[in-house]
């Protein structure tokens, strides 16, 4: 299992509320922002390190990037 931070676990608590668990339901650092109540430049570096430990996906769209997660054991 991997080990998150506590903003980490706010990230995914949000994005989790969202149900943001597959490619079709992608949400934006804007959206999860305001869901986790942190600030967005935190919320992107908080999104990089997630992805990085392989616990969400991020997929490039035209106006701003979507996530998911794909661990679902977080």
């Amino acid at each position: 299992m991997v080990e998150l931070t506590d903003d980490e676990k706010k990230v995914v608590e949000a994005m989790k509320g969202f149900h943001a668990v597959s490619g079709d339901k992608l949400k934006d650092t804007d959206q999860i922002a305001k869901a986790a109540m942190l600030p967005k430049g935190k919320v992107a570096n908080v999104l990089m390190s997630l992805s990085g430990k392989k616990v969400i996906r991020r997929v490039a769209r035209e106006k701003a990037a979507g996530y998911y997660i794909i661990d679902q054991t977080v």
